[in-house]
C-alpha cells in the first residue's frame, strides 16, 4: 500500500519578533542571554520580540548567528515558497 504526501497546513501567522522569540526559548536562553551572545542590547530585543523596533537584515544576521539560523527564518517567518515565485 503507498501512502500518499499530504503537504502540511500552516496553522499559525508568525511575527518576525515572535521567530525570535521562539527560536530564543527553544535555547531556553533569556534575553540576557540572548543579547550576550548577538551583542544587541536587551532593550533591543525586547523591542524587537514585542514588534516595536524592526529588526532588519543587520540585526537578523546577529541574532541568526547566536541562534545558529539562517536569517531568513527570523526575517520572512510566515514565507510561502510555492505562492512567491521568481520571474
Amino acid at each position: 500500500m503507498a501512502s500518499e504526501y499530504v503537504k502540511s497546513k500552516t496553522r499559525v501567522h508568525l511575527t518576525s519578533g515572535q521567530s525570535v522569540r521562539i527560536a530564543r526559548e527553544m535555547l531556553k536562553w533569556s534575553q540576557n542571554e540572548l543579547a550576550k551572545h548577538s551583542g544587541l542590547a536587551q532593550t533591543t530585543i525586547s523591542g524587537i520580540e514585542a514588534d516595536r523596533i524592526q529588526m532588519g537584515v543587520d540585526r537578523a544576521k546577529k541574532l541568526a548567528r547566536a541562534l545558529k539560523l539562517h536569517p531568513a527564518v527570523l526575517l520572512f517567518p510566515d514565507w510561502d515558497v510555492e505562492k512567491e515565485s521568481v520571474a
